[in-house]
């Protein structure tokens, strides 16, 4: 019989609608304005950190909605943006520098939807509010690091060819100085170090001495490299987070935008962002007098570090191995519940540390932790001025030949633990970053952008519905309820996803498609004109309406599906959230207008055999 579908046609409709308007359903509770408390570098927080931040809200008498540990964080909810934002800065003077305390927002759904992971829509950076850095790539540092680099691979090349030198130490200008024993040696090294090494020029100097500068195309690409490496790096960081579509872009030659949009924990994305942390692994020196060397009397090639407590060490300045041969790390526990970093290396940086522990069976190396900050002070070109940090985690005693897996302790809390392992795993990075700008939305900006993008889309989906029920009637009203239920298809579907993020652009794609589910209708409707005009019966007319608009409706919905799918693949930020939108859009609007309307309309007419007349 024409126009009708089997049960489970109908079961099937339902079911999409019933699921889809339940994971939507979240996004109607909508969010508190929140205040997140927690520790830096991994330092840990507990109930007494909640007592304080209880007893500093009572002692200004504001009154929040709730205060939570949550995660190892305290989370502040509040009614109004108001307290939000002066609680922020009340807790930031009690708490000090031990502690990150930053704005937040946290969803407000009830505890059964969260059991069954039903949660509100990620809000991009111009609906939700967000943080916005801008980093600078401390290009100073880079050049130092690879002109160390330098020094120790022009000593390794002159020892294997036995050419005896007095000192290697870096230039003024980006260069090495070789100073040679005499000036046979002096050809010898010239010619060898020119041969090896062709993007660099050398010169001859006063007193044997060999000078060694890199080429002006060389010097664009370090500078290149450091940029475009930390860009990667930092994209390492942020999947971490578990942050959707974040934006991490270059600006200029040695900056970086970072942009976090929907970010759940921002104390944590500040902390793990802006530190530039990584391990080198040394030898210790257990033939120097460490007394001696804390008051400076340091043997040649070594250097004195301490650990978090304030105890020398004496290390060889040679570094082993460093964080970049780290391709992967982990925190767990040891036999005894102490915190532990399980490293894995690459296959170089394997045979590195095999060869040296093979050779060095008994003696100790030290793993030194190092980590730029933020000083506080600008140089004279406005420049934020890092200084490092350096501290030797612990000294262990090599008691075997070790490969391209182990593990280091003497870390304080699982915390840190779990954190040094995240930096590492995402990578160390070339050059230490700063964070020369900083600017967060608020959400009372992303309420307003909300406010005006739902206005559009209400006042866009009245239009369209005032229209097709004018003009189609009975059909008109079929359309509209297929055009609210396309709505939450599209919302649900957008909750469902881990990695989408509603933007406003997205909004307008959320527009556009509820033109384009009408456009559908809009030619079945008329193809069922046409075919009553040509004298069908109105269950004929039903029926070859729909088969035959559906092809035109599917070439026409997929060169635009396509057009999106070009758009996520190629597009960045707004436009990926304009691309997301719209596709999941199209596949929405096909399935409420052919499948969904069609229902409707067999529910309706598809039992009455002596049907007469339609109101389209």
């Amino acid at each position: 019989m024409l126009n009708r579908y089997p049960l489970w046609k109908y079961l099937m409709v339902a079911a999409v609608i019933l699921i889809s308007a339940l994971y939507a359903l979240p996004n109607l509770y909508g969010e508190d304005p929140a205040v997140q408390v927690t520790g830096a570098r991994g330092a840990s927080v507990d109930m007494s950190t909640l007592d304080t931040v209880n007893t500093v809200l009572k002692e200004k008498n504001i009154d929040p909605t709730s205060v939570a540990l949550e995660n190892g964080s305290v989370l502040v909810r509040f009614k109004d943006t108001d307290a939000q934002i002066s609680a922020r800065d009340l807790i930031t003077q009690a708490m000090g520098k031990d502690f990150v305390v930053a704005l937040n927002l946290a969803p407000a759904t009830p505890a059964w939807m969260d059991s069954i992971s039903a949660t509100p829509m990620k809000l991009g950076l111009d609906l939700r509010g967000g943080v916005h850095f801008l980093m600078e790539v401390d290009m100073d540092a880079a050049m130092d690091k690879l002109v160390g680099q330098q020094e120790e691979s022009f000593r390794s090349e002159l020892r294997d060819e036995r050419i005896r030198y007095r000192g290697i130490r870096p230039t003024d200008q980006d260069g090495v100085e070789i100073v040679l024993r005499n000036a046979e040696q002096l050809e010898k090294a010239k010619s060898l170090l020119a041969d090896k090494h062709r993007d660099m020029t050398f010169t001859e100097g006063n007193n044997n001495a060999l000078i060694a500068k890199f080429t002006d195309a060389r010097l664009l690409e370090i500078r290149n490299y450091a940029v475009e490496q930390n860009i990667t790096i930092l994209r390492n960081r942020v999947n971490e987070l578990g942050v959707a579509e974040p934006l991490v872009q270059r600006q200029g030659a040695s900056r970086i935008v970072v942009e976090l949009p929907g970010v759940q924990d921002t104390a944590r994305a500040k902390e793990i962002l802006g530190a530039t942390a990584t391990l080198e692994f040394r030898e210790v020196d257990d033939k120097a007098d460490l007394a001696a060397a804390a008051d400076g009397r340091v043997p040649p090639g070594s250097e004195v570090k301490f650990d978090k407590d304030g105890r020398p060490a004496v290390l060889k300045k040679r570094v082993i191995l460093g964080g970049s041969s780290i391709t992967d790390a982990s925190s767990s526990a040891d036999e005894y519940g102490r915190p532990q970093v399980n490293i894995s290396l690459d296959s170089e940086g394997g045979s590195k540390m095999s060869d040296f522990s093979k050779k060095n069976i008994g003696k100790l190396m030290a793993t030194v932790f190092t980590e730029y900050k933020d000083s506080g002070r600008r140089n004279a070109e406005g420049k934020v001025v890092l200084t490092k940090h350096e501290e030797v985690i612990n000294q262990a005693t090599i008691q075997s030949a070790l490969g391209r897996s182990f593990r280091i302790t003497g870390i304080d809390s699982q915390a840190e633990a779990h954190n040094l392992a995240l930096l590492l795993r995402a990578g160390a990075l070339i050059a230490p970053i700063s964070i020369v700008e900083e600017r967060t939305i608020g959400p009372s900006m992303g309420q307003q952008n909300i406010d005006k993008g739902m206005q559009a889309c209400i006042w866009g989906l009245v239009a369209v519905m005032l229209f097709t029920l004018l003009y189609y009637r009975t059909f008109g009203l079929i359309a509209n309820m297929a055009l609210v239920v396309n709505l939450v298809l599209i919302i649900g579907i957008m909750s469902l996803i881990p990695g989408a993020t509603m933007t406003l652009p997205g909004i307008a794609g959320i527009v556009l498609t509820v033109g384009m589910a009408v456009d559908a209708n809009v030619l079945i409707f008329e193809r069922i004109r046409e075919e009553l005009a040509e004298g069908r019966s109105p269950q004929q007319a039903i029926h070859q309406g729909y088969a035959n608009a559906f092809s035109t409706i599917a070439d026409a919905n997929i060169t635009t599906l396509i057009t999106a799918i070009i758009l996520f693949a190629v597009g960045t930020g707004a436009i990926k959230g304009f691309a997301v939108t719209l596709s999941i859009g199209i596949l929405t609007s096909m399935f409420t207008a052919i499948i969904g309307t069609r229902c409707v309309v067999n529910l309706m007419y598809g039992g009455k055999r002596n049907l007469k007349k339609l109101s389209i």
